[in-house]
Parts: structure tokens; C-alpha cells; sequence
């Protein structure tokens, strides 16, 4: 069971999901997932939910902020410095989506998006180090960019966090894995046609064959898979009722 009391600079730490109908959000990751809520006031009568599993938070639900229109799930990575992490995208072609603010005593965090159209948080932790769990059922166990362009948002990425970031080795060309620290944290795949660029994640589950029979039960639906990974894991996208797409994945997992 991976639990974390911090995370190295580069490192993928947080999720949380913008929705247009919280409970119903909050009630379809709790029968998925077996999440249960801790709700905490953010103003104007509403709440970040933050998930827990046995106690550990491992992710949000929260309203979507004014102006958003899409339902969709945010990937966060650990930075030292959010202002210098906004600033730098900014000479290597983000555009800084928000800038860089304080989450009131738990961090401050920088929302941008890269050359080619992904969408990402950078968090600054302050009291809240992001998850305290992963890679255990119902925790975060990966990330993936989904770019139209992999070969021109690798440097980016790696001039940003200094990732090392290699294509997979008989892959062909279709996959390429990043490394933090000498550890894997996640990787990076060519857009299909008709999609669009996207960081996805992953939630470790038991059995991924029923985490979609289960999803489909409760008025989501199956987007990808379920699929086999050659090192013995298995996985598949799905999309919650409410259109946030996310993915799913069983096997081993790191600690």
C-alpha cells in the first residue's frame, strides 16, 4: 500500500474532478471506488469533498468554477515554486490558465496548458500534500498525456519538471514512459483520431472487468477496453454520468 507523507518536485500528487452535480458525482465514485467524503467549506455554500479510502485522502469532487462548461477531471504535479513553474511554461509556449494563487493554508497552484492542448495543474504544497494514498484500490495509480504531438511535448515537459521521458522499448512509437527521480511516473501516447489532447488518470481497482460492469450499472459507460498491458496489468477508460472521462487499472503496483 503506497502511503505518502510527501512527494519529490515533478511528482504526479493530486486529482480532483470539476463537476456540475457534486452528489450525484459523489455517489457514483463511492459505489464505484468505495469512496467515503470529507466535505469542507469553500464559500458560498459549497464544498470540496475531498475522497478518502481507510482515511487517507485520495482525491476530490468539487463544483465546476464559474465559466467552465465541461465536467472533467484535473491532474496535479508537485512543484517547489508555483510562481516559478507558471513562469517558466511561459517561455517554453504554455498558456497559464490561472495564475498562480493561494489555496487558502493548503498550497498554492498554477493551472496551464501546454504547446499542444493538454491541461495542467502545478501544486505547490503547503498543508496539504496532495494524496496520501496511491496505487492501492480506489487510490491514483498512474497518468498518461494524450498529445497530438508526443515528440514536441516531451522537451516541453522535460525543460519543465526535468522528467526523462524515453520511448518504450517495442512500442512502436506508440508509447513513451517518464521517469521522476529515477522513478516511473507515468507516461505519454499519440491522440487518436477525433480526440483531444488530455492528461488522463488511472485509479487502481481490483478487478478492472468489474469496475465496468459496475460503472455501466450505475449509468456510466465504457469508452476503451478493457485491455491487457504486457507487464501483467489490465485497464480500460471509462466515463462517469455525468460525461468526466478517467480510467481504471489492476495489477501490480509500485509501493
Amino acid at each position: 500500500m503506497g502511503e505518502r507523507t510527501s512527494y519529490p518536485p515533478g511528482t504526479f500528487s493530486w486529482v480532483d474532478l470539476n463537476t456540475d452535480d457534486q452528489d450525484a458525482s459523489k455517489a457514483f465514485y463511492a459505489s464505484l471506488l468505495g469512496w467515503q467524503y470529507n466535505d469542507i467549506p469553500i464559500g458560498d455554500g459549497n464544498h470540496y469533498s475531498m475522497a478518502q479510502v481507510g482515511g487517507h485522502d485520495v482525491a476530490a469532487i468539487t463544483p465546476m468554477p464559474p465559466g467552465t462548461d465541461v465536467v472533467h477531471w484535473n491532474c496535479y504535479v508537485t512543484v517547489e515554486d508555483a510562481d516559478a513553474t507558471a513562469a517558466r511554461a511561459k517561455e517554453l509556449g504554455a498558456t497559464v490558465i490561472a495564475e498562480p494563487f493561494d489555496v487558502f493554508d493548503s498550497g498554492r497552484m498554477t493551472i496551464f496548458q501546454d504547446p499542444q492542448g493538454a491541461i495542467l495543474s502545478a501544486w505547490q504544497p503547503r498543508a496539504h500534500i496532495g494524496a496520501s494514498l496511491v496505487n492501492a484500490p480506489g487510490a491514483l495509480s498512474w497518468n498518461d498525456l494524450i498529445s497530438p504531438d508526443v515528440e514536441a511535448a516531451a522537451p516541453f515537459y522535460r525543460d519543465l519538471f526535468g522528467w526523462t521521458i524515453e520511448e518504450t522499448p517495442g512500442a512502436d512509437g506508440q508509447y513513451w514512459s517518464i521517469m521522476n527521480n529515477g522513478r516511473l511516473n507515468g507516461g505519454m501516447l499519440p491522440m487518436l483520431p477525433g480526440g483531444h489532447p488530455a492528461w488522463n488518470l488511472y485509479f487502481a481497482v481490483e478487478d478492472v472487468d468489474a469496475a465496468i460492469a459496475r460503472t455501466g450499472e450505475l449509468g456510466g459507460a465504457t469508452v476503451m477496453g478493457p485491455m491487457d498491458i504486457p507487464n501483467g496489468s489490465r485497464f480500460a477508460v471509462l466515463r462517469d454520468p455525468q460525461d468526466a472521462v478517467f480510467s481504471v487499472l489492476s495489477g501490480q503496483m509500485d509501493d
